[in-house]
């Protein structure tokens, strides 16, 4: 014996699932970064994940992971195709033979240096347009109320 959920309940969700317009934005969000960085040969996931990676001192997959909130498996899979393109490499901890640091090569460095300025362009028009929204947001609010979910 199954049970209907009531279409009024679908609309509820639609209305009011912060879940899913979170997704539906971080989707819609991706895909215009990505046009942005395509020039690069790069998708807006992977430079987040280049970006997480520049840093004084390799950092162990662990730490990007978290950063990323990524699970290790998923993490490693991001950057094979990053490595192959020689963007990356992964190499053993000096301290923990078990362990893989992570590190931008030079020409993922390079990669990386000319994104940014496609990265701050765009940024700069999706900010400009939450000012412009019928119900304003603060880049500053959304970023923090974003960070209080995650």
């Amino acid at each position: 014996m199954s049970k209907h959920v009531p279409y009024a309940t679908t609309l509820e969700v639609r209305d009011a699932c912060l879940c899913l317009h979170t997704q539906r934005a971080a989707r819609a969000l991706a895909r215009r970064f990505d046009e942005a960085l395509r020039p690069l040969g790069l998708t807006s996931g992977q430079f987040s994940l280049l970006m997480a990676l520049n840093r004084p001192e390799p950092p162990p997959l662990g730490p990007v992971a978290a950063l990323l909130a990524m699970d290790r498996t998923t993490l490693t899979a991001a950057l094979k195709p990053l490595e192959r393109n020689g963007l990356v490499a992964i190499g053993t901890d000096p301290q923990d033979r078990r362990s893989r640091r992570l590190s931008l090569t030079e020409q993922g460095q390079a990669v990386l240096a000319r994104a940014v300025p496609a990265w701050r362009a765009l940024h700069g028009v999706v900010e400009a347009e939450l000012a412009a929204a019928p119900a304003p947001v603060p880049p500053d609010a959304l970023r923090a109320a974003l960070r209080a979910l995650s």
